[in-house]
């Protein structure tokens, strides 16, 4: 099968690689579609330690299933699917409680660390376990159900952060997790919302996609605009979906007391906290990790047009267009957003 391999550090080969081998409990996928990750377009240069070469990389991803292990129950040849990024072994302590994004024997496909070797979905066929697929509900298609992971993350982080109908919240970071925090939070009762960027081009996506107010934290303060919305209190939820010390300190200076900071992203290993501060508001810090079994919710959502990834989608190419894309997202090009790729055209 063709795939399309990370050799060495920045510099992929679209080659042919050997088709994965099946176990007894997993089901192999014909991809259809496979989009290409920020934590792939930063892992590709060796930063994160979690893309060593020579890897497989990708994990957002949908296609049909083309043959299934013997001990396979619920998934037949012909369906259409997509499958949890996340493997997860569905026996250990975190497994038995449904916190499945704490699977103590996890692995995430198309990642290679010191610890596992993972080879994921940019290649014409993936071998994943039963456990993890789901069907695609009629109506969605391929390239949107390859975007349900990035759905299910934000998903994830609103579900985990306290909150009650027609509460306020600040979303920090408009790129594609923000983007899809910003639509989570209509779609499920919350407002206003209010999104803060650098960038002015994301800040109108982010208002076409139900952000009641946007804010250029470049140019503008930001509080204000809050304490406008919410009669100085602050919000009751902020999320960080960037993760540097900015974004950060912006997402703790809207939290109201007795209010949840949820951090989604991790750009920077670490950043500094007000201590002070957090405790005498009692603030809550956390962070979201992946997702939890939100899938079939996401899959929902999509189908209901209650999120909307058209205007996130900025090229559909074959996959062996994949190491020019990958090469413009990585020198920030700006015209791009999600890629998704094509195995097989």
């Amino acid at each position: 099968m063709k795939a399309l391999e990370l050799v060495e550090y920045n510099h992929f080969e679209y080659k042919d690689v050997p088709e994965p081998d099946l176990a007894e409990d997993e089901v192999l996928v014909k991809v259809r579609a496979v989009g290409i990750c920020g934590s792939d377009v930063h892992g590709q240069d060796g930063s994160t330690g979690r893309r060593i070469p020579p890897v497989i990389m990708g994990h957002e991803a949908a296609g049909d299933v083309t043959a299934v292990g013997p001990r396979v129950r619920h998934v037949s040849v012909g369906d259409a699917v997509t499958f949890d990024s996340t493997l997860y072994c569905g026996e250990c302590f975190y497994c038995r409680r449904g916190e499945i994004n704490f699977c103590e024997n996890r692995r995430v496909l198309g990642v290679s660390a010191d610890e596992y070797r993972q080879d994921g979905a940019l290649a014409e066929y993936v071998a994943v376990p039963e456990r993890g697929i789901y069907n695609l509900p009629e109506g969605v298609s391929y390239e949107h159900a390859a975007m349900v992971e990035p759905v299910s993350i934000a998903m994830h982080a609103t579900e985990i952060t306290p909150h009650e109908t027609g509460d306020a919240a600040v979303v920090v970071g408009a790129g594609m997790i923000g983007l899809l925090v910003v639509q989570v939070l209509r779609a499920t009762g919350y407002g206003p919302v209010i999104a803060a960027d650098i960038d002015d081009r994301k800040l109108e996506k982010a208002a076409a996609l139900g952000a009641d107010r946007v804010v250029n934290t470049k140019t503008d303060d930001l509080w204000p605009v809050v304490a406008e919305l919410t009669e100085g209190r602050g919000v009751r939820s902020a999320f960080d979906a960037v993760g540097l010390q900015a974004s950060f300190d912006s997402a703790v200076s809207c939290a109201r007391r007795g209010g949840t900071v949820t951090v989604i992203g991790n750009f920077a290993p670490k950043v500094e906290a007000p201590l002070q501060y957090l405790v005498t508001r009692q603030i809550r810090v956390q962070g979201s990790n992946a997702s939890s079994g939100e899938y079939p919710a996401c899959l929902e959502m999509i189908r209901r047009g209650a999120v909307d990834l058209a205007p996130l989608m900025s090229a559909v190419a074959p996959l062996s267009e994949g190491a020019e894309y990958f090469r413009r997202l990585y020198t920030g090009d700006e015209g791009l957003m999600k890629v998704i790729l094509k195995p097989g055209t």
